[in-house]
């Protein structure tokens, strides 16, 4: 707005305002004492700019996009931490128990039994001290920190709930642009959506109305990582929603009269084979990895986008297309998708997962 504002153009116009009698070269009394002021004012329209921009939801970021969504009752998710499956076994190999608080660590990381679920003993939860997506990564050998008698394994396993990150500006800007034009009411479908998508491990959702006549609601959850999520998980978003004790009473979220019905995304493996013309002196194997890669890369962008289609379409085209971008490969024909040279489409509540990569040269 204020870019034409510079140091140059506002010297001069402060120099045009002295009598032309007067000696305004650079050097001078009145060009010496013009400088610094024009310095300053220049500055001055500098910050300017900035605060203007930084007052409009579009083009504010950081503390004065929280400020500003905050105005509108949303506020900035922050990070969380991952809740992991611990498995633990004694010299007999048999699953063991373990004390609430006793600590572990693995790549760095430190994770803590935090509770055990009312199924089998087996399912001990832990909890990453380390907030963010880091907590979801680590996999295999956990080290005890605290002395726990007759364990002879521990292995860290399934994600339960995903650790996320702090919630960056754009996915801020876009529910609070949500929350302003779809405002949530009373049990309709956004006010479903907000309540399920700021739960902590929830990445996004589908709100199916009257699904099975009125009164009943369908609520299809995918997780924060973008994956199908665990059934400890489904089991809280239910609680939280509608308890299976005394469905429809209002206990939950939900208002009274509505029976909730909360389930999780269904995975469906993608296994891809197609055939490669490649540069001189390149193999299948050099580039299997990156081709690999790059179609798991856009099955993740299918699943950030599931919850805005009716169905997810698995392209051939598309996959093409990326598989042309990485080095050494100069054709493609011939692409399968689960066995078929044609489009996949999913189902309204199933999403693409990463199954194998064939290539043939």
């Amino acid at each position: 707005m204020y870019e034409h504002m510079t140091f140059d153009f506002i010297l001069q116009r402060m120099l045009a305002r002295v009598s032309d009698d007067i000696d305004k070269r650079q050097g001078s009394v009145i060009y010496d004492a013009c400088a610094p002021a024009a310095a300053e004012l220049a500055q001055m329209y500098i910050d300017l700019d900035i605060n203007y921009n930084l007052s409009f939801a579009d083009s504010t970021s950081g503390e004065y996009l929280s400020r500003k969504a905050a105005e509108f009752g949303v506020n900035r998710n922050p990070a969380t931490t991952a809740v992991r499956q611990g498995l633990f076994y004694n010299e007999a190999n048999n699953i063991m128990d373990i004390a609430i608080g006793t600590r572990f660590s693995i790549g760095g990381l430190t994770y803590v039994v935090s509770h055990r679920s009312d199924r089998p003993t087996s399912t001990i939860h832990l909890t990453c001290e380390t907030t963010g997506t880091v907590g979801n990564e680590q996999f295999g050998a956990l080290l005890p920190i605290d002395y726990v008698p007759g364990l002879a394994r521990a292995v860290l396993s399934d994600v339960i709930v995903p650790g996320e990150d702090e919630e960056s500006d754009e996915a801020l800007r876009q529910r609070m642009y949500a929350a302003v034009n779809e405002p949530p009411f009373g049990g309709n479908a956004a006010d479903y959506k907000q309540k399920i998508n700021g739960i902590s491990g929830i990445g996004d959702s589908k709100i199916y109305p009257a699904w099975q006549g009125g009164g009943t609601v369908k609520c299809t959850v995918i997780n924060s990582a973008w994956q199908v999520p665990s059934a400890a998980l489904v089991d809280e978003v239910q609680t939280y929603m509608d308890p299976t004790v005394n469905r429809g009473q209002g206990l939950g979220q939900a208002p009274i009269g509505h029976v909730v019905t909360i389930a999780g995304v269904i995975g469906k493996t993608i296994n891809i084979k197609t055939s490669l013309t490649l540069a001189s002196g390149v193999s299948p194997g050099q580039v299997q990895q990156e081709i690999e890669a790059v179609v798991s890369g856009y099955l993740q962008e299918l699943r950030h986008d599931w919850a805005n289609q009716q169905q997810l379409v698995v392209r051939t085209a598309q996959i093409d297309a990326r598989l042309l971008t990485v080095s050494g490969v100069e054709d493609i024909t011939d692409t399968l998708i689960n066995g078929a040279a044609a489009n996949l489409t999913l189902g309204s509540d199933e999403v693409p997962l990463m199954g194998t990569v064939v290539l043939n040269a």
